[in-house]
């Protein structure tokens, strides 16, 4: 693996950790009781109504937890498998699922709670880059 694969690499491992943490960060805002002063900035920007809605999650499982999990699977494919063939095209996959899942969410954020969180928002920017990263370590590998 060339020095420029590795650094891409370790820089989605980077922003996966940070998407952990704030993936993190709103679980505990998920089970909270009380309200969210730095997230709850007006009318348009409430964590606490998007992260104890209905939509917060799926089957049972919140939402967060889920992103926890995809980012601590995007870390280790971009450390522990990064010199296996295949861990470009899984990585571009699981970025992909990953940036598919957010973009979802953010269209319940926009169209049917018509408010944003900001923890979610950095999380989609978190996926979208790393989206961007998988795609060119994807290609150069291809090529």
């Amino acid at each position: 693996m060339t020095d420029l694969m590795q650094r891409l690499m370790s820089f989605v491992a980077i922003l996966a950790v940070c998407g952990i943490t704030v993936s993190s960060v709103s679980l505990q805002h998920h089970y909270a009781t009380s309200k969210t002063a730095y997230c709850n900035i007006g009318e348009a920007f409430n964590c606490d109504i998007v992260n104890r809605s209905e939509y917060s999650s799926l089957f049972g499982i919140p939402v967060a937890l889920i992103g926890m999990l995809g980012y601590a699977a995007l870390v280790g494919l971009a450390t522990v498998y990064r010199e296996r063939r295949e861990t470009p095209a899984m990585l571009f996959g699981a970025s992909t699922a990953g940036l598919a899942f957010a973009l979802y969410l953010s269209y319940i954020e926009a169209r049917v709670l018509g408010v944003w969180c900001i923890l979610c928002l950095s999380s989609l920017a978190l996926i979208a880059t790393t989206t961007v990263l998988a795609v060119v370590i994807w290609w150069k590998r291809a090529r």
